[in-house]
Order: structure tokens, then C-alpha cells, then sequence
């Protein structure tokens, strides 16, 4: 017995499974017809090395020419009366010659594989079938039922037709015998021939009984199968259609439940069962039509024929009009005049010949109240709230993919109406969705169908800001929509286990890792604003207005406003380490401090900061004046520290950080994330490089020296205030630069002077006061210039703020000396002017003996955190 036959005999559900794997490509009657060819040639087919690729491809070549060939040839050796099986392989042919000549292997190697699928389901036939939802095994055999219950009563109704036509002999052979007693005279052939017409009317009568029971019969064959096909449909459709359509939702909020397959195969249901219901709704009208033509009916007999009809033809209009479906949602958060895509497609499309006419698709926006008026009267209006830019487009049948579908591409809504607003709403809160509607007909032209279907809730914002509001939104209704809710109703109050279920789906899809455990209740902590036992209780829920509409204490955002902030600097900046577990994130700042207390100095972790949106700080173990140790926390860090210097950079930029926590060498950790350096963008310059350093506060006679510069101090853990943030800078090493760049100092006024370099090119130098030339080409091995990059236009530094400055040298220099005019004026008004001129060179030159003798202490080998005169801001306080 060949594979083939074997895998024949096997489960409905299996050979479903086979016939997706064969796919779109590769017709499964080609794989019936030829069967016996394709496993000659296959099944004992070498076993190819690596080194014997060009004669795979040449077998692979060798196959496809001979497979097209033997399509051709069975094809015209078939009978006549399988027309359309002929036209199946002639095509099959053409289509494997367009889409396998360039690359037969890709054909070949399909081939193999279905083969080894075969044979395993052969093999191990209750492996190859998902008993999780036995449901799915039952949807299977019941269209195998329904497809021969459909046989069944086709044989009954050709029955039943030639028992009318023997009928309709009988019956006029009787009225013409009766026409003909009419003209006998004779007293005794007349008796005879009355005798032999009432017997005649009795095989008459005999016979109309027998296809009076016959019709019965079949109208209850068409109600049966009637009533299993509405079964087998409402499963179908809501339960598997309705819960992936739900699963796009979930797939919003990032879940992996979407599947192609899954699709094809409810597809695949629906294509069968409208193959059944149209070859039963055709069967009823064949059975009304014959029994019209005989005349003859039964009074006591009740007409049951046209109520079938009515029953099939509403299953065929609810299966038509439910799998109008959007296969690609648009975006949830829409933004006016940006383009956006989406995708539409019938699912038996391919079935009822609709694909001829290629009907007509139209979108329009609505609003959540249209959108409830259009599934309360289930019929789609003209009404619309904007306007929507390439919103008309045609379904088209892919021959390869055997899908009907329609792609808008390059939609663009224009114009949005909103509704008015009640109490705290905002135009955040408002949900719109599309409206995808047609209308066409099938059969014989006699049926048509106005078909709509509506997507996703959609918010509509017309600036970017808006985005983490619209988020909320949607996420909130993406997580907890109801299958059969009222456009777009969902609950006010949620189980919290199940919002963070949402969330980590969320951020599992955006970074690429879940939350932990841990994790997620530092978020249930957060979003409630208290201490909360681990686990927290599967009872315990939440009010959307505690999700995002509610401050955090203290602080001016929400927490849904924190968390898709940490999300986005996660998934722009932070992917890397967060994906290989470098960085902690969602932790209290007290327990981070318990947790380094325990370790040696040097010891870091990364957490999201509690002040700042978007913001990830450092927090690290140093030794304090009295050998004890203490926790310092470095300010945040947001996204735009990050795309001027990377987190990865920095961390190896702060030579206080030793180990990641609890004890792994940073640079085991970040040295994969960290940018190489690159070549200089011009050799007529020497590269530079941004780097970030640590500024502690100053000491007391220090701040003495700068009274105009604010500051502040580094302070060990204390449980009743938080722990200041250590400011940090960024320096660089650099030799010389051009004369365009522009380079900023940040201790003393800096003067420029030109000097020739080896190549014969004259640069202007940045000097701090009382600094050489000399001095500057040959600097001590302890010594570096705080410089920014190479960028021949800005210079690069950052305040201790954290955030990077960009101001060209000449305007930082002049902006300093007219302060420090301003301020000597404001002092000394009453003095000459040459006594002026005298105290202004003695501040210059105490500035500039301070500033060289910093530069040599911050700059020694093995300096930790130490306290350096610096540009300062106010003292501050981050979590």
C-alpha cells in the first residue's frame, strides 16, 4: 500500500493537518493524482553532504521539469467528465514554472518535508493531533458528517427526481386512459376498462405516497443537516473566529496568540461549510422545482421546502457576513495626516465565486456611538466623524495564498469630529474605530449581501505627547474586552493579577523580556501607593482612574505615566542589558540600598528612578570618611543622555563602578554594548571622545572659592530623607582640535592660540588661563584636557544636571568675562579705574592657580569620588 493510501485512512483532523501543510503552493490534488510518481522519486531520495550541493540543485531542477511534465500528461490522459480536475493540474504546471524555475530547490525541499510528515503521522498518528481543545476534533468530523450528509441527500433528491418522472408518466397515462373511457360505449368494456383505470389510480396513488415519503424524507435530511450545520457554524464562529478576533487585541498589547495558520484554518471550516450550506440551499431549490412540475399534492401533507430555504439562506448570509474579517488591524493610536495600513479579507471568498467581481471596499472613521448604532441595527451607515484619505479599494484573489482579501496601504485620515466631553474625559479617552463595508452578490446574481466589519478601538491624537494617554487607553481595552461586548464598553474595575499580566505583556513585546515575579509586584506596590504582601491576593483590584488617572503621591505623573515611560527608555536605549538581566529596574530604592549595604564598594545596580519619568539611575556602594561603607546614587539618566552617550558607555566612563550586582565585573556585563571608537570623520583632525565623569559636591572652602555657584553634598543613606544623586560630566582626551570646533572649559576662562602643527596646518587651541602653548602639546602623563568630541561646530558637555550643553567656546567665553565685568562694576563703583583694573588680575590669577592645581588632583592615577570645584546645580533630592 502506498503512503499516500495509508495516510488516506487516517483521522479527518490529520488529513486537515496535511492538507495545511502542503499549503497554497502546492495543490493537494496534485499530491493525489500523482502519488504513486512523487513517492518513487522521494521517498528513497539521497541523503546530500554539504559538498554535493550543485548536484542537489541540479536534481532539485531535474524534479520540477519532470513534475511539470507528468502534470501535463495526466491531465490529458483524464476523462472528460473530470473537467475541472483538469484544469486544477494544467494550472498547478503553470504555476510551478513561474514560482519554482528560479529556485526548484525550494520545491523539492517542501516536497521532502511533507513526506517526512506523512510518514510520522502514519507512524504516530495520536501525536499528530492537538487534543488540548478536543473541540477542535469535533469541529473536524462534524464537517466530515456534513459533507457526507450533503451526499446522501443529493442521491436521495436524484432518487426522488426519477420517482417524479415515473410519476408524471403514470399520471398522464392515467388521464389519458380516462379521457379514453370517456368514449367507450359498449356497456362491458367500459366496466373493464373503469376496473383497469382504478387500479391504475391506485399504482398512481401508490406511487405519489412513496415519493410523498421519499420528499419527506429528504426535507428531513436537509433539516438535519440544517440544524448540525448551525451547530458546527455558531462554534465556529464565536467561539474560534470571535476568540482570534480577540486575540488581535491581545496582540495590541503584545501577547504572540496571533497565528496565520490558525486563520487558515478557521478558513478552511468556513470554506467547507459554505460549500455545504450552498449545495444544500441548492438541493432545496432543485427539490421545490421538481415538485412544481408534478401538480399533484397531498392535502394532509405540510409544505416544509420553502421554510428550508429560508433556514439555509440565513446560515449562508451569517457565514458571509461574519467572515468579513480585518486580518490587519490599524494602528490603535492614530495620528492625523500620517499614513497608516490595514487589511481586510473574506474568508469564503474562494468558495462562492465572489472573486469575480472583485467587489468594491469602503473605509470611513466612526465614533464609539455609531459604531453601537451600527451593531444594534446591523446594517452599516454613511455616517462618519472624519475623513479618510485612499479609502476606497477592491478585493482581489491571490492565487497563491487562495485569499480574497483587499490591502489599504497608504490610508490617511485627514480631518476628526470629537464628541463633547463629560467630567474629567479628555480627547485621550475617546475611542473612534473604522468602518470597512461592501456589497456583492453571489450564485446567480440573486442573492447580495451588504457586508461591514469594525476594527479595533482606535484613538485618534494630533501631536506625540499624546501618545502615553492614548496608550492606556487602548492597553485597558485591549485587556479586558468583552467577546460579545457594546462598542467599546469595558469595566471600571479590574483584578489586578490581570492587568499585570497585561503589562508584562506589554513589556515583554516591547523589550524583550518579562517582568519577574518580583517585578510585578513592585508595580502593584507603586500603582496603589502602599505595601502590599507577595503575592498580592488573587481578589485584590483596581480602578482605572488608580491606573491612570490618579498622581503617584508626591509627584506630578500617574503611574500607567511612569511605567510607559521606563518601557520607552527600556525598548529605545536599554534593550541589550535588559534582555540579559543587567539591569534590576522595578525595585524600592530602600531595598536596593539593603541589597548593596551586603557588598563590596564599587558594587552597582540599576534601577528606574521614582522622580523622574523615563529615568534610570545608579546606585553603587563607596566608602564614606569614616571606613563605613555608603550608598551613592548617581542622578538619572534619561533618554536624552542617551543618545549623546550610551548607558553602557558611561558605566565603564565611572571608574568608581567595579562589579554589577551582586558580583559581576562590569565589563563582563556592558563591554558588549559599549561603542567602538571610530575612526576620525576628517584625518586632517585628531578624534576626541565624550566621556562621563562623577562631580561630587565641593568642600566648604571650596564653595568658598565660587560664591555665586550653587552645590551640594554627598550624604550617607539615611532612612528618614532620601539619598542625594552624585551630578555627573563628561570629559575627553584630546591633543589638539580645529579652529571651528568649538570646545568648552568648565573651570576658568579659556583663551585660544594659534599654533603649527607637523602637517603644516595652523589650529586655534583652547588654553585654560596661564596655560602655555608648550604645555598644552606636551601635558603631564596625569593631566587631560575636559574637552567634548571632535564635531567641528558644537562641543559636547554635560551639566550636573546630566543633560549635554551645546554652546560654541567664543559665546561661552564672552558670556563669562561680561559677567565677571558686571559683577566687579556692581562691587567697586566707587574705585578708580585703575584700581580696578589691579583687583581684577588678582582674582584672575587666584582663579587660575586654583583651577591647575584641581586639574592635577582630578586627574591623578586611582582618584575615586572626590570633591572637585564645579558648575553646580541647586541641591536636589531623586529617588
Amino acid at each position: 500500500m502506498s503512503l499516500w493510501a495509508r495516510v488516506n485512512q487516517l483521522p479527518q483532523p490529520i488529513l486537515e493537518q496535511i492538507r495545511f501543510i502542503y499549503g497554497s503552493n502546492f495543490p493537494i490534488e496534485v499530491r493525489h493524482y500523482l502519488a504513486d510518481w512523487i513517492e518513487e522519486r522521494l521517498l528513497n531520495a539521497p541523503v546530500y553532504t554539504n559538498d554535493q550541493e550543485a548536484v542537489y540543485e541540479q536534481d532539485a531542477a531535474n524534479f520540477l521539469n519532470q513534475l511539470i511534465m507528468e502534470l501535463e500528461r495526466t491531465a490529458i490522459n483524464l476523462p472528460e467528465s473530470n473537467f475541472t480536475i483538469k484544469i486544477r493540474l494544467n494550472e498547478s504546471a503553470r504555476n510551478f514554472r513561474q514560482l519554482f524555475s528560479h529556485n526548484p530547490a525550494q520545491l523539492y525541499q517542501h516536497l521532502m518535508n511533507c513526506l517526512h510528515r506523512e510518514r510520522q503521522c502514519v507512524a504516530y498518528p495520536d501525536e499528530c493531533v492537538n487534543v488540548q481543545d478536543p473541540e477542535v476534533t469535533e469541529v473536524f468530523n462534524a464537517v466530515q458528517q456534513l459533507q457526507i450528509m450533503v451526499r446522501t441527500n443529493e442521491n436521495d433528491n436524484r432518487n426522488l427526481m426519477k420517482e417524479y418522472e415515473h410519476l408524471l408518466l403514470e399520471v398522464h397515462e392515467l388521464q389519458k386512459n380516462r379521457a379514453q373511457l370517456e368514449t367507450i360505449e359498449n356497456a362491458e368494456m367500459r366496466a373493464h376498462a373503469h376496473n383497469q383505470l382504478a387500479q391504475h389510480q391506485k399504482m398512481v396513488n401508490d406511487r405519489l405516497q412513496l415519493c410523498t415519503g421519499k420528499r419527506l424524507a429528504l426535507v428531513d435530511g436537509f433539516r438535519k443537516t440544517i440544524l448540525i450545520t448551525d451547530e458546527v457554524q455558531n462554534k465556529v464562529l464565536n467561539k474560534y473566529l470571535s476568540q482570534w478576533k480577540i486575540n488581535q487585541g491581545f496582540a495590541g498589547n503584545g501577547a504572540s496568540t496571533m497565528s496565520a495558520s490558525n486563520l487558515d484554518t478557521i478558513q478552511a471550516w468556513c470554506e467547507s461549510l459554505a460549500e455545504i450550506i450552498w449545495s444544500t440551499k441548492d438541493q432545496i431549490r432543485l427539490a421545490i422545482k421538481n415538485k412544481s412540475k408534478l401538480h399533484v399534492e397531498q392535502e394532509d401533507v405540510p409544505d416544509l421546502l420553502p421554510q428550508a430555504m429560508v433556514d439555509v439562506t440565513n446560515l449562508l448570509k451569517m457565514l458571509i457576513t461574519n467572515t468579513f474579517i480585518i486580518e490587519k488591524q490599524p494602528p490603535q493610536v492614530m495620528k492625523t495626516n500620517t499614513r497608516f495600513a490595514a487589511t481586510v479579507r473574506l474568508l469564503v471568498g474562494n468558495t462562492l465565486n465572489i472573486k469575480m467581481v472583485n467587489p468594491q471596499v469602503k473605509v470611513s472613521i466612526i465614533s464609539e456611538a455609531q459604531a453601537q448604532q451600527t451593531q444594534q441595527t446591523n446594517k452599516a451607515s454613511e455616517q462618519s466623524c472624519g475623513e479618510i484619505m485612499n479609502n476606497i479599494g477592491n478585493l482581489e484573489y491571490n492565487e497563491t495564498t487562495k485569499q480574497l482579501s483587499v490591502s489599504f496601504r497608504n490610508m490617511q485620515l485627514k480631518k476628526i469630529k470629537r464628541a463633547e466631553k463629560k467630567g474629567t474625559e479628555c480627547v485621550m479617552d475617546e475611542k473612534f474605530a473604522l468602518l470597512f463595508q461592501s456589497s456583492f452578490a453571489v450564485g446567480h446574481g440573486d442573492l447580495v449581501f451588504s457586508v461591514w466589519t469594525i476594527s479595533l478601538p482606535v484613538v485618534v491624537i494630533v501631536h506625540g505627547n499624546q501618545e502615553p494617554q492614548s496608550w492606556a487607553t487602548i492597553t485597558w481595552d485591549n485587556a479586558f474586552a468583552d467577546i460579545n461586548r457594546i462598542p467599546f464598553q469595558v469595566p471600571d474595575k479590574v483584578i489586578w493579577n490581570q492587568l499585570a499580566e497585561a503589562l508584562n505583556m506589554k513589556f515583554r513585546a516591547s523589550t524583550g523580556r518579562s517582568l519577574t515575579a518580583e517585578n510585578m509586584h513592585f508595580l502593584c506596590e507603586k500603582a496603589f501607593k502602599t505595601n502590599l504582601p507577595f503575592p498580592v491576593p488573587n481578589d485584590l483590584t483596581i480602578m482605572w482612574s488608580q491606573f491612570c488617572k490618579e498622581p503617584i503621591p508626591d509627584r506630578s505623573f500617574t503611574f500607567w505615566d511612569w511605567f510607559y515611560a521606563a518601557m520607552k527608555v527600556t525598548r529605545e536605549h536599554l534593550r541589550g542589558p535588559w534582555m540579559d538581566g543587567s539591569i534590576i529596574g522595578f525595585i524600592h530604592k530602600s531595598k536596593a540600598e539593603d541589597y548593596l549595604l551586603k557588598c563590596p564598594r564599587g558594587t552597582f545596580l540599576l534601577r528606574f528612578s521614582d522622580s523622574e519619568l523615563g529615568g534610570i539611575t545608579i546606585a553603587w556602594v563607596n566608602e564614606g570618611n569614616d571606613g563605613q561603607p555608603q550608598i551613592l546614587h548617581i542622578q538619572p539618566f534619561t533618554a536624552k543622555d542617551f543618545s549623546t552617550r550610551s548607558l553602557s558607555d558611561r558605566i565603564r566612563d565611572f571608574d568608581d563602578l567595579f562589579y554589577l550586582y551582586p558580583n559581576k565585573p562590569k565589563h563582563e556585563a556592558f563591554d558588549r554594548y559599549t561603542t567602538p571608537a571610530g575612526p576620525p570623520r576628517n584625518k586632517n583632525y585628531i578624534a576626541s571622545e565624550v566621556r562621563a565623569v562623577l562631580m561630587p559636591g565641593p568642600t566648604n572652602n571650596q564653595m568658598n572659592s565660587f560664591p555665586n555657584t550653587p552645590s551640594y553634598n554627598i550624604q550617607s543613606p539615611d532612612a528618614s530623607r532620601d539619598t542625594p544623586s552624585t551630578g555627573y560630566a563628561t570629559s575627553g582626551r584630546v591633543s589638539n582640535t580645529s579652529a571651528s570646533c568649538s570646545l568648552q572649559h568648565r573651570y576658568a576662562v579659556s583663551s585660544f592660540e594659534p599654533y603649527v602643527q607637523s602637517d603644516g596646518f595652523t589650529q586655534s587651541v583652547m588654553m585654560a588661563p596661564g596655560t602655555t602653548l608648550s604645555s598644552l602639546v606636551r601635558p603631564p602623563p596625569a593631566l587631560s584636557v575636559l574637552s567634548t568630541s571632535s564635531n567641528c561646530s558644537n562641543s559636547t558637555t554635560a551639566t550636573t544636571g546630566g543633560h549635554y550643553q551645546h554652546q560654541g567656546l567664543m559665546e561661552q567665553q564672552q558670556q563669562h568675562q561680561h559677567q565677571q565685568q558686571q559683577q566687579q562694576q556692581q562691587q567697586h563703583q566707587q574705585q578708580q579705574q585703575h584700581q580696578q583694573q589691579h583687583q581684577q588680575q588678582q582674582q584672575h590669577h587666584h582663579h587660575h592657580n586654583q583651577m591647575s592645581n584641581h586639574l592635577q588632583s582630578a586627574h591623578s592615577p586611582g582618584h575615586g569620588v572626590q570633591n572637585h570645584p564645579q558648575l553646580q546645580q541647586p541641591q536636589q533630592h531623586y529617588d
